[in-house]
Formats: structure tokens, sequence, C-alpha cells
């Protein structure tokens, strides 16, 4: 295949201070990707009792209307990504994102916050992607997992950020400011992204020729003889549909549970994601690179051990009274719950070549949250409706024991992808110096 030109402006050996500055870069547009994703879970309380809406109704604002126009935008956007500037890319996304988030504190009905929160999707879907592309590009096959599991540190920086910020201006003013404040700030970030960032070489950091983008056909074909990639991307979207759940869900179960107010739910929870979720993330991420390097196996091993760890933690620990020992008991399935980042999303770059990647990742991105963000919350919030009966206040706490058991179900489907990874793996080497 013909080598395509460089795109203007593109870097081939960035320096490793000016790559480490693109990392924090992106890890705070990501940050901003999910303090907008998931402040809607601490506003849950005022925003329910002003619009009269039904836990069914929350769980489908929280997750399906978002995802509905992220998912499907994900892949043509990849598509994109592959052959223009993926830079310009995640800007318009971060611009249209953060738009709409302002716009959601004008809403006054349940249509008027479902139109909202999917533009959110629209703008959301150029964000992630373009992301993974653009570091498989500045950094070496043996440090990306560590890349990627670090800019996926936005995950639960942003929303434990998310959380407190929404938490404090619902508080002070109302949970309209909240939307309002936190869109305008991701929309005077923008600026800096385009100016600072430089688009990089396209598998400059891979041995081997340089090839035109790949056609969707080439890339489903591809994909298509990896049994690895589906059975990663089944396993973690099971894994998506709790942790998606339970980022929109645990702020109101310490509500209704454990009396707490949404403030201190706010330091609660925003505690156990960035304790949890950033120890969780790191430690998958360095294992992955160390222990990858020996068997690549361990890139689908080390998540599925996580998994397997999480229902017993869970079901001891929501039936704690509140208090430090309740903490340690969410705080442990936290940090596992979010260990499968770095290691799968490594993987996704290295079972497709350097120009499919973004397609890849999109593809991924694609069956991940259109199981676990379209059907998270709404499982839960329709679970939670149905056990009301029963259960009563309580519903909400058996709701969430019963959907834990997906994360064995993605535990076994990752110890099954162990078995095809090393096959369908495409080692790329090094580049030698240019």
């Amino acid at each position: 295949m013909s080598t395509p030109p460089c795109l203007p402006g593109a870097i081939a050996t960035p320096a490793r201070s000016y790559r480490l500055y693109v990392l924090a870069i992106l890890l705070i547009v990501y940050t901003f990707n999910f303090i907008d994703r998931i402040v809607l879970g601490i506003l849950v309380a005022p925003i329910k009792l002003e619009l009269h809406l039904t836990d069914t109704q929350l769980g489908f604002l929280g997750g399906t209307a978002f995802a509905l126009f992220y998912t499907a935008l994900g892949v043509p956007v990849g598509w994109l990504a592959d052959r223009v500037n993926r830079v310009w890319i995640m800007a318009g996304a971060l611009a249209c994102w953060s738009a709409f988030t302002a716009g959601s504190g004008l809403a006054h009905s349940f249509l008027q916050l479902f139109v909202a929160r999917l533009g959110v999707g629209v703008g959301e879907a150029g964000g992630v992607a373009p992301a993974y592309s653009l570091l498989s590009d500045y950094f070496q096959p043996n440090q990306r997992a560590r890349a990627l599991g670090f800019y996926s540190l936005g995950i639960p920086i942003g929303s434990a950020l998310g959380l407190l910020f929404g938490a404090y201006l619902a508080v002070a003013v109302s949970w309209r400011a909240a939307f309002a404040v936190l869109g305008v700030a991701g929309l005077l970030l923008t600026p800096l992204l385009v100016m600072s960032v430089k688009e990089p070489k396209r598998g400059g950091l891979d041995a081997g020729p340089r090839i035109a983008p790949a056609s969707f056909a080439e890339v489903a074909r591809t994909v298509a003889s990896k049994p690895s990639f589906w059975l990663l991307s089944t396993g973690a979207a099971c894994s998506s549909i709790m942790g998606y759940g339970l980022l929109f869900w645990l702020p109101s179960f310490f509500m209704r549970s454990y009396g707490q107010t949404i403030s201190q739910v706010s330091h609660f929870y925003a505690g156990l994601l960035l304790i949890g979720g950033v120890t969780g993330i790191w430690i998958g991420s360095v294992l992955a690179d160390r222990l990858g390097s020996r068997s690549r196996a361990a890139y689908a091993l080390i998540p599925a051990v996580a998994f397997f760890l999480i229902l017993p933690c869970y079901a001891y620990g929501v039936f704690r009274p509140p208090g430090a020992f309740a903490f340690v008991f969410f705080l442990i399935p936290t940090a596992l719950q979010l260990a499968w980042l770095g290691p799968v999303i490594s993987a996704i770059q290295h079972l497709v070549p350097a120009n499919m990647r973004t397609v890849a990742s999109a593809s991924f991105l694609f069956i991940n949250n259109l199981l676990g963000l379209g059907l998270g919350s709404l499982l839960i919030g329709f679970a939670s409706d149905q056990l009301k009966v029963r259960y009563g206040s309580e519903s909400l706490r058996y709701a969430i024991l019963g959907g834990s058991g997906l994360y064995v179900l993605a535990g076994v489907l990752f110890v099954l992808a162990a078995r095809y990874i090393v096959r369908d793996w495409i080692e790329h080497a090094p580049a030698a110096p240019h």
C-alpha cells in the first residue's frame, strides 16, 4: 500500500518532556469528559424533586440518552480520525459536549434534559478513541499500557471532581448552576488543546512501512478474525454495565440507605474514586507492562482476577453501616473494577495495525458503551423500581447487589480471551531512531 503524506504540522520524534506534556493535557481533557458525564449522578435528588421523575427515567437520562449518539457516532468519528488531524477532532468534541453540558442547566422537563444529554453524547463521541490513537503514536509499545492507564485516570479524577463540584454548586446555588459552570469551564479549555498539542506521525514509533488508512471493510475483516477482540470488548462491556450504573446510582444509595446529605455523599464517594480508582488503574497498568512482556495473556488475566474479587466485596459492603469500615469495603471493589483499563486499552492497540487503531478503538468503545452506558444506570434504576414493592426504600441496595454478578461474567470472558490473545497480538517493535 502507498505511504500517505504526513498531515500538516505532524511531528515524527517528539521529545520526552513534550510527550509528558501532551499526556497531561489529554488527561485534563478526559477529566472534563467525565466531569460532564458523571455530574448528573450527584444531582439526581434535586432534579428528581423539581422535575418529578422516576428512577427509570433518571436511569434513562444517566446512561441511555447519553449513549444513543455517543455509540452511534463513535465509529464514524474513528474512521475520520484515521484520516485527518486527531487534535482538531478532539477540540471540536470538547467544545460540543461542554456547550451541551452548560445547556443542561436550562432544562425544565424530562424531554429537554434528554435532548441536552444526547448533545453531550454527540460531543464525547469524538473525545476518546482519537486520544488512544494519539498516545499510541507518542509512546513506545512497552510504555503504552502505563501511558493509556495514566490517561484513564481521567475517569476517577473526573468522576470525583464532578461529584464534588456538582454537589458544592447545587448546594450553594442550584443544580442548574452546576451544569452551567462546569460546561463553560470545558469551553475555556478548548483553545489550549488546539494551540499546544501537535499531531504526531502515525505509526512513527512502530517499525515497518507507513501504510495508508484502512477502509471500514479492512478493519472489519481484521477484527472479525480476532476472537480476543470480541471477548475483551464484551467482557469490558459487562463490567461497564455495573461500572457506569454504580457511578450514577451509588450517590443515591448512600443518601437513601445511609441517610447522607448531598455534601456528605460527594466527599465519601469522591474519596472512593480518587483513592480506589487511581490506585486500581495504575496497578493494573504497571502489572500489564511488566507481566505482559513475558506473556501477552497477562493483559486479559490481570483484569479477570480483579473482576472475580469484586462480587464478595460488594456483597459484604452494601450491608455495612456507614463509616470507615464501609469505606474500606467499597474502596477495594472501586479499585478492582477499574484495573482493566490500562491492560485492555493497550491490548486493543496491538490487535490491529497502526493504521486501524482509531477505528478499532472506536469499535471497542461502541460495544463497551452501547451496553455499559446504554444499560447500566437504566437497568439498576428499573430493578430498583421493580424491587420497591418488596424492599421499599432499600430496593436500590438489592438492585446493586444483584447486578454485581456481571463482574463474574466479565471475568470468565477475560479468561477466555487469554486463550487467544497471544495468537491475535501484532508485535509492534519499536521503530529505529530517526
